[in-house]
């Protein structure tokens, strides 16, 4: 469907404000901040993958929290990406384009579930923080 607007999926960083904020101001990391400068520029919808709400709208306003998938245990991970496909059914159509800016642990299980509903890319893959960041300010 040519008219089905690209998503973006951000993973959310350890690093935020100490009060609650809109999603897309509350993650304070130079990693976050050149993903959604991208993002906002490409023009399409985004979201961030948080590890406490699971996906999140940038204007949402959320409380900080510490939570990380890293420190996750696996079936934790799965429930956490259930969480997010129920997400992403209630408020998607399939189709279209899915660009996800996450590192593996936020992407493991989501994969299957996005490649079967959109043409789903992964432009970071296997690229260390600064490659990232080098990718995110060339692209």
């Amino acid at each position: 469907m040519a008219d089905t607007p690209t998503v973006y999926l951000v993973s959310c960083v350890g690093k935020k404000l100490d009060r609650a904020a809109c999603a897309k101001d509350l993650y304070d990391s130079t990693l976050f901040r050149l993903a959604r400068h991208y993002v906002e520029r490409q023009q399409g919808v985004w979201f961030i993958l948080s590890a406490r709400y699971g996906l999140v709208a940038p204007d949402q306003r959320i409380e900080p929290y510490d939570q990380t998938l890293n420190n996750m245990k696996v079936a934790e991970r799965r429930a956490w990406a259930h969480r997010v496909q129920q997400q992403m059914d209630a408020g998607f159509q399939s189709g279209g384009r899915c660009v996800v800016l996450a590192g593996n642990r936020y992407r493991e299980f989501l994969m299957d579930y996005l490649s079967k509903r959109f043409t789903t890319e992964v432009p970071m893959d296997g690229l260390r923080i600064g490659e990232q960041q080098r990718w995110l300010l060339d692209n």
